[in-house]
């Protein structure tokens, strides 16, 4: 039997930057920590692996934003970030290239970025300003929300939340809402294709997130030295060095319940003892493999199945004899018919004209290919795999596609020159990542699937929740912010039960145990 008390040390499920930021804060109050991790490194799809010939490739996340929440949990943990990271602010940021016409080299020099978008409409740009400042009031409005924990439907009500609804405007889209300052479509576009970043679609995703276009202008499209891995290296050695034990190629099989609590979990066929568990998993993978249905009453299978998931994306990450003349640190080739493309995405239909992102870390950072040569990482939006593409027979056509793409940023000969290459389709985020139906970004964040609907970071008796599936949601510095939340609610948690503890305490030993 094994059996759970609050002095227990705290399992976490996964090594991603929830359960890292999550290690690190609980070492901080001296609470003993264990992270099992299933792959040979940590970071989870924020990691950078090394391949073949020298050529090195952020998995997922490919840029920092806003660094100030990690930094504020390194402090908190007696560390500064900047001692173990260096991060480079990027001017420009990206290269948006409309197919239709056009470009925006996007730069937080408002001067500079007023001009960029005067070229393509005159009018659009006197608002620019507007729309930041409208945005950062909407931020702080919002901010108090983030930090809060959504367990109750009274949560809902609460007083940051009553204060931020009248700029929130809930029930319109990025799209729309952008609408209120730039009329031309594609001035609309280089403020709204972020909401890629949560897989969803500006023309369907809630205005609220304008958000996150303007937090890279306010605060800083980031570079960590190294590849977005080095931030999740970094977050792992000042866990270490508190004394949390991350067991890499551990992968966790279940976690233990008795009498409805759960207890510890298993990994490898060993059965560990925790007072408190984090799970920091894809979060329809995880439930589905580590808690039994009758654990999670709110998220039963069905529930699963039905909920709204974001798009997947098909992935080339190549390594390249030579280099790839003059192209931005971050270029995205934005589809002729942008919104029609983002409708068969949601559709299920894999588009013939897609949208592609391409990643060149090489303009910043010389340590991701061998000299002479270059790293490049190719996403292109598709639908998950609830569309039922055969992607055993679709992958080798839509990689030519995607070559072809690249022929209109200038990449007209790359492909005799690659060197290592490696493809990643829907299917094999679900196969390889342990991504529940493919869907890269997690749970949809439309209104439904948000705040107290979207999965509790306390989500049943000594089980707690971080990562994108989780509120606040998607993209590192939110699930940065949710482990703060999780931690917050588990020590309250081990308090409480102490304290329970404490009081059903005998005053005096009974006898024959006063020497125990």
């Amino acid at each position: 039997m094994v059996t759970s008390s609050p002095s227990q040390p705290v399992a976490i499920v996964g090594a991603g930057p929830g359960g890292l930021a999550s290690a690190m804060l609980l070492a901080r109050e001296g609470i003993p920590v264990t992270v099992f991790e299933r792959e040979p490194a940590v970071g989870g799809r924020t990691r950078t692996i090394h391949a073949p010939g020298g050529y090195k490739f952020d998995i997922g996340p490919t840029f920092f934003l806003y660094p100030r929440v990690l930094k504020d949990i390194f402090e908190a943990c007696g560390e500064r970030l900047e001692d173990h990271v260096e991060l480079k602010r990027l001017d420009p940021q990206y290269h948006l290239v409309f197919e239709g016409g056009g470009s925006i080299r996007a730069t937080y020099d408002l001067d500079r970025l007023e001009q960029e978008i005067a070229r393509l409409a005159p009018a659009d740009a006197r608002n620019v300003r507007r729309f930041l400042d409208d945005n950062r009031d909407k931020l702080e409005a919002f901010r108090p929300v983030l930090e809060q924990a959504f367990s109750s439907p009274a949560d809902l009500f609460s007083p940051a939340m009553l204060a931020a609804l009248p700029k929130l405007r809930p029930f319109s889209s990025v799209d729309s809402d952008l609408k209120r300052y730039f009329a031309d479509p594609r001035v609309r576009l280089a403020f709204s294709f972020q909401t890629k970043y949560l897989g969803m679609s500006p023309f369907q995703c809630p205005s609220l997130f304008t958000i996150l276009s303007f937090l890279e202008y306010e605060h800083g499209v980031f570079h960590p030295m190294g590849g977005c891995g080095a931030v999740s290296d970094a977050m792992a050695r000042v866990a270490r060095k508190m004394g949390v034990d991350i067991r890499l190629n551990t992968p966790v099989d279940r976690i233990l319940y008795e009498g409805g609590e759960a207890v510890g979990l298993e990994a490898g066929g060993e059965k560990f003892a925790a007072g408190s568990i984090v799970v920091n998993g894809d979060f329809g993978h995880a439930m589905q493999r580590l808690v039994p249905e009758s654990m999670r009453p709110r998220w039963k299978n069905k529930k699963l199945d039905r909920a709204k998931i974001s798009c997947s994306t098909f992935m080339l990450y190549l390594g390249i004899e030579g280099d790839v003349g003059d192209l931005a640190h971050h270029t995205i080739l934005l589809s002729r018919e942008y919104e029609r493309n983002i409708r068969e995405i949601t559709s299920g239909i894999l588009p013939e004209e897609p949208s592609i992102y391409v990643h060149h870390a090489g303009v910043t950072d010389p340590t991701l290919a061998p000299k002479g040569h270059t790293s490049l990482y190719v996403l292109v939006p598709v639908p998950n795999l609830r569309c039922g593409v055969d992607w055993a027979r679709e992958a080798p056509r839509y990689r030519r596609l995607a070559l072809e793409r690249l022929k209109l940023l200038g990449l007209h000969d790359i492909e005799d020159r690659i060197r290592f290459e490696r493809v990643v389709t829907p299917r094999g985020w679900q196969d390889d990542f342990a991504v529940f139906e493919g869907a890269t970004f997690n749970l949809a964040h439309n209104l439904t699937q948000m705040l107290y609907f979207r999965p509790h970071n306390r989500f049943g008796r000594n089980v707690y929740l971080v990562g994108g599936g989780t509120h606040p949601g998607s993209g590192l510095p939110v699930i940065y912010e949710g482990a703060r939340i999780t931690t917050r609610l588990l020590l309250e948690d081990r308090e409480r039960r102490r304290a329970g503890h404490r009081e059903s305490e005998p005053a005096v030993a009974p006898l024959g145990q006063a020497a125990l």
